[in-house]
Order: structure tokens, then sequence, then C-alpha cells
């Protein structure tokens, strides 16, 4: 019985590690981006933004102009719906903020447009004076994070 119990835990132990281990963030870069720079010709003719294969999420799906976080990631295991969360620290507020989005990850390689758009962000020369971003799984598994070097203070400090 004892044995069991001992094969079955390090079953669930070797599962969550290896799925765990199955998504990573490759690179994380932010940036301001008017809402003009998201437009592409067949836009013209459809009426329907193009968004050449990556997907972008905003806070306010209406408004385009905003402070961006492009996220490569890299997912070696299959297509999930993933939680996405976001904590910024503005350069006017000591408190993060934080913003969720939600979105279908496919296997793979995906680039990601995560954008504090509309009232969130209106200045156009402002940057966040630190970030942290948590991608889960629908059940609210974290599988990979990655923040800025600013978020916490070094070990040792």
């Amino acid at each position: 019985m004892k044995l069991r119990v001992c094969l079955l835990l390090a079953s669930l132990f070797a599962t969550t590690a290896a799925s765990a281990a199955e998504m990573k963030i490759v690179r994380v870069f932010g940036g301001w981006r008017d809402a003009a720079s998201f437009k592409r010709i067949s836009e013209y003719f459809d009426g329907k933004e193009n968004t050449g294969g990556q997907l972008v999420l905003r806070t306010h799906a209406d408004q385009r102009g905003g402070y961006y976080f492009l996220v490569r990631v890299a997912n070696a295991g299959a297509s999930l719906d993933a939680r996405i969360k976001l904590h910024v620290v503005r350069p006017t507020t000591a408190a993060s903020i934080i913003y969720s989005f939600s979105t279908p990850l496919p296997g793979g390689e995906s680039v990601l447009q995560l954008g504090v758009t509309g009232p969130d962000w209106p200045d156009n020369k402002a940057h966040p004076v630190a970030w942290k971003l948590e991608i889960a799984s629908a059940d609210g598994r974290v599988l990979a994070t990655e923040k800025s070097y600013l978020w916490e203070k070094p070990a040792g400090h």
C-alpha cells in the first residue's frame, strides 16, 4: 500500500514538473504603440484587423493605442486555454495594477501583444517602473513567469 502511494505521488510530481517545463516565456519587450501602427493595407479593404499571426490582447479591445508587452512564448505541450496576469507598477502608482487576459494558446511558438490601452495607459511617454507576467492554465496552475529586474529586490539586499 505504501509503495502505491509513493508511486502515485512520484507520478503526480513528475507530471506537474513536466507540464511546467513545457511552457517557457522566451522574451518580453515593452513599448508604446500608436493605434495607426496596427493598421495594415488589408484592413482598408475588409475593415478587419490583420494581426499578422500574433495574438493581440488589449485591456480595451476597441482602443489600439497604448503600452504593449510583446511576449514570445514557447509551448512544447498541447494547445490550452491560457490565463495571463500582467502585474504593472506605473510611474504614477506605488502598488502594482493587475491586468488579466484569456486566450487559447497553441502548441509551438507564439507571439503575444499584451496591450494596456485607452485610459489604462494614456501617456505615450510613460514607461512601467516594474512588471511581472504569469501564464497559467485554466485551472490556475502557473506554467511560466517572467519579471523585470526591478520587480523585487535582489537576494541578499
